[in-house]
């Protein structure tokens, strides 16, 4: 067993715990340390924070990065992907509705993610969403970006490991009280985040028994708003081919040409830009323009709520064992309302004699335009979750003889997500729209002629209306046995084994049906017959670009807390069936039985090789999962397994200066849904001589990578590291959307179709640095004693190959492309300073542009949608009134940044400009 060193004195009180050895909390590779070993300290403030930070980086086999709570509840942020985002080689992206909801570990998102060592999930998905975990429960999160045989087969991309309190944390009684009161200026809301902790042990004989319980509410309200400029489509020049108006949409599909395709939608570059480009029309090469399709205006509002509960007992009868029960739940709860303003600008019948058409220099691309006579529309919708999810654990472990350590624990989770939505479309035509698609910056401004009054309820009629509801459930019983054995004057000084059986259930199932136009001129389609059903925003989009700041929109919590009514008023007025009342019944879509069986042996060994400490470790994991399905009256099973090597080594090149060098291999298995084995047939309805067909796949494998790892770290003063990692990921079986063409019997004879299903048709490679550093020098002057720095900076090299087929499905080349989500660069500062009561954090993180997703593949722009580079700056600032009382500001997003996404060429291809909220925050917390 390897010795941790003591963690940072100078900067923290030591406390030595002289009761029982299994008091000692379990190190994060899952070796024990005992209390004769190691002292136990409590680390104050933030210097003290991440010192501790560097001593388990050190420590730790594998390469782990970690954030600790300043003191107890007390993270500067809110959840725990906020919390990530300062660590090196950690991005985060999907910002919105308030916060950011999405982490990646090198540019990978397929994160295996944790609670205390228990691998937890949302619902049906294969993991937890991280942004519901708040970080006001935490004591310390840690980010393996390489993997023992004794960790969790899954997720290539890591694991992140949430450390919850627990009453043997604390020497005797602790009693925690935090609150804030965070203002979004967006929303202009000021919102409550309140905390409570309250912890206490008791010496019973040669017994000691601990209790705690934390609990946390968090409440939200937050506005985005973005404008977007639609898909590219083709449109013929003032010289179109015949059968065309000038002007007119050019569809790929058309039955005035003897050409179908007459272009190929969907390409990964798009069509050709250059002045002069043309596709052919009846066999003439026939010059065309590209623009929009149209432009949109999103004003989203919401109000999130997320309680959380953690409970603990502990109970260590003897000096040989001890027990634990642990409850953890975690909610959510989120209605949110957007206000959407849609206009189509491809009309082409009402252009006049001057259609006022401008170019991008040098291109076929239209820059601004005014069309005449378009149709638009508003929508109002409502999206209200709810998420419980509910986690037990009862676990022991026990010293048996001087050498060997047992570890057992049983695990019990559900987790249920429940949704509801509602749009209501009202709809008109506007007497013109003047748009400029890229005005500056990115930025498309339009305006509408002086007869479209957006506020007037008699210029709009009721449109559709779409009524979806989903539930989404997932449960798991999971069994998990360690041993450690430690081997006294040997190479191999500990050798460990165990297996984990888990097995997870999955389901999900939907109500979906909608209604059309409501517009016969009756009462009850009008808009203005429902007082309650009139929205009209203000002030959208704060004057960063030249656009309408408000509009009319059906009220989406109006038709929520009437939907019976409205149900019924549609099956009236348009012949719908639209299910009402006790009729709404959720059909489920699929529910599968996943058991996983897996068993692992590893050995840590130790010696001297030129006069310095070698150590490591090496084991295999064997996983063994099988998977029965039942999707729609379908069933499949399918089964797998897999032995996964893994290998580390450390060297001691000095007494401060360590390499390392790590192997393994990892696991991302397919979600439930993709394994739907339903395939839905369409036959040919435009004589094209084939049908279509989509479905999931049963078949599908699991994604396999192998990583390599190689380190260098300097541990050139207490508390303070400078590192720096090379890492390599070899991904084969990647799933990707694939289309090939199959032969099927329909009840008809047999047909060709087009099958679009997913598959493991894409490989891919990962190739990165990581750099990084915390320091706080000495010797400074007396004002600035007590300045210190992190900081990270990570280069990323990524590329999948991607089967190219055509529109019968034929396989005919390979697309190279970045990997989804992956920012060639990043980096994230942080300027920290203590002195006397008060603490300051300032961080600015920063990640270069990446390929997001790909836009459906049915337009004339590049497939691929990139994010412009994301930056946000924070600020935190504490104040210790008494050893007691500490007073707390935070303000995140200072900048106040618009966040962009563009079709591949940000210059001419922009797409949306989103703006997020501003936050400033005000608090306490009271220990004792």
């Amino acid at each position: 067993m390897f010795k941790p060193s003591v963690l940072s004195s100078a900067v923290a009180m030591a406390i030595t715990l002289s009761a029982h050895p299994l008091y000692a909390q379990q190190s994060s590779d899952d070796t024990t340390v005992s209390p004769d070993e190691v002292e136990v300290i409590l680390v104050k403030g933030i210097r003290g924070s991440l010192a501790r930070s560097v001593d388990l980086k050190r420590e730790n086999m594998q390469i782990v990065d970690s954030i600790i709570s300043e003191d107890i509840g007390k993270f500067p942020d809110n959840n725990v992907v906020e919390a990530l985002q300062r660590l090196s080689g950690v991005q985060v992206t999907d910002r919105g509705a308030g916060e950011v909801s999405t982490v990646s570990i090198r540019g990978l998102n397929d994160v295996t993610t944790t609670v205390n060592g228990r691998n937890i999930f949302t619902a049906s998905g294969r993991s937890v969403a991280l942004a519901d975990i708040p970080a006001s429960l935490l004591n310390r999160v840690d980010v393996y970006k390489t993997r023992s045989a004794s960790l969790i087969e899954t997720g290539i991309a890591g694991q992140i490991d949430i450390h919850t309190q627990r009453p043997f944390d604390f020497d005797s009684s602790k009693l925690v009280v935090a609150g804030r009161g965070i203002h979004s200026d967006q929303a202009d809301k000021t919102d409550p985040n309140i905390s409570a902790l309250f912890s206490n042990n008791w010496d019973i004989g040669d017994s000691r028994f601990g209790a705690l319980i934390n609990l946390s509410y968090a409440q939200t309200h937050y506005r985005d708003q973005s404008v977007t400029a639609g898909a590219m489509m083709p449109f013929a020049t003032n010289n179109p081919p015949a059968g065309w108006a000038p002007y007119e949409i050019i569809r790929s599909t058309d039955g005035r040409a003897s050409e179908n395709p007459i272009w190929q939608p969907g390409l990964e570059a798009g069509l050709p830009f250059a002045p002069g480009s043309t596709i052919d029309v009846n066999g003439v090469p026939t010059e065309y323009l590209l623009s929009r399709d149209a432009v949109f205006a999103s004003d989203l509002t919401g109000k999130r709520e997320r309680p959380a509960v953690n409970v603990a007992f502990q109970f260590a009868p003897n000096d040989s064992s001890e027990y634990i029960f642990e409850a953890f739940y975690n909610g959510f709860r989120d209605d949110s309302y957007n206000s959407l303003l849609f206009s189509f600008v491809d009309w082409w019948g009402n252009l006049g004699d001057n259609p006022d058409i401008s170019l991008f220099e040098g291109t076929n691309i239209i820059k601004s335009r005014t069309v005449g006579s378009p149709y638009m529309f508003t929508s109002g919708d409502l999206r209200s979750g709810k998420t419980d999810s509910y986690v037990y654990a009862l676990g022991g472990k026990w010293l048996i003889g001087d050498n060997l350590q047992l570890r057992s624990e049983v695990v019990y989770q559900d987790s249920q997500y429940d949704e509801s939505f509602f749009a209501m479309r009202t709809e008109r035509v506007a007497d013109s729209i003047t748009v400029d698609f890229n005005s500056g910056g990115g930025l498309p401004a339009f305006q509408f002629g002086p007869a479209t009054d957006l506020t007037a309820p008699d210029q709009w009629a009721m449109a559709q209306l779409y009524d979806q509801a989903y539930s989404r459930d997932g449960d798991a019983l999971t069994f998990t046995l360690d041993a450690d054995y430690t081997l006294n004057k040997s190479i191999i000084t500990n050798i460990s084994f165990g297996g984990r059986y888990d097995k997870r259930k999955a389901s999900e199932a939907q109500l979906l049906q909608d209604a059309g136009l409501c517009n016969s001129g009756n009462a009850a389609c009008q808009l203005a017959t429902y007082e309650g059903l009139l929205h009209t925003n203000n002030g959208f989009f704060d004057g960063e670009s030249d656009v309408p700041t408000s509009w009319l929109a059906a009220n989406g919590y109006y038709i929520r807390d009437n939907a019976d009514m409205f149900r019924t008023i549609y099956n009236t007025e348009t012949g719908s069936n639209l299910a009402v009342g006790e009729q709404r019944v959720l059909a489920q879509t699929f529910e599968v039985t996943e058991t996983t069986t897996a068993l692992y042996a590893q050995a840590d060994f130790e010696t001297e090789l030129g006069g310095r400490l070698f150590d490591g470790q090496f084991g295999l994991r064997y996983v063994d999962v099988d998977t029965d399905m039942a999707f729609a009256g379908n069933t499949a099973s399918t089964s797998a397994s897999k032995v996964l090597p893994s290998l580390m080594l450390r060297y001691n090149l000095t007494d401060d200066l360590l390499a390392r060098f790590s192997y393994g291999e990892t696991l991302r298995r397919p979600g439930f849904a993709q394994l739907n084995p339903t395939i839905n047939y369409v036959r040919d309805v435009t004589n094209i001589g084939y049908g279509t067909a989509s479905g999931g796949n049963p078949e599908l494998k699991p994604t396999e990578s192998k990583n390599y790892d190689l380190s260098l770290e300097w541990y050139f003063a207490e508390g303070s590291a400078l590192y720096a990692t090379a890492f390599k990921r070899d991904i084969e079986g990647f799933v990707v959307d694939f289309r090939r063409r199959v032969i099927h019997d329909d009840g008809q004879g047999e047909y060709p179709y087009i099958l679009n299903q997913p598959d493991n048709a894409s490989n891919g490679k990962l190739d990165g640095y990581e750099l990084g550093v915390v320091y706080f020098p000495k010797g400074l002057p007396d004002l600035l004693d007590g300045i210190g720095i992190q900081a990270s900076y990570t280069i990323l090299d990524s590329s999948q190959d991607i089967p190219i087929t055509n529109s019968e499905g034929i396989v005919v080349g390979t697309d190279t492309t970045p990997l989804f989500g992956v920012s060639d660069s990043s980096y994230s500062v942080v300027l920290a300073y203590e002195k006397e009561r008060f603490d300051m954090r300032l961080s600015y993180v920063w990640r270069e542009d990446f390929l997001n997703n790909y836009e459906a593949a049915q337009f004339a722009n590049p497939l691929g949608i990139y994010r412009n580079p994301e930056k946000s700056l924070d600020f935190q600032l504490s104040y210790h009134v008494t050893d007691n009382l500490m007073l707390t500001f935070d303000a995140t997003n200072l900048t106040n940044e618009i966040f962009q996404s563009y079709y591949e060429y940000p210059s001419t291809h922009n797409f949306g400009s989103s703006l997020f909220s501003r936050t400033f925050a005000l608090g306490f917390r009271y220990s004792l």
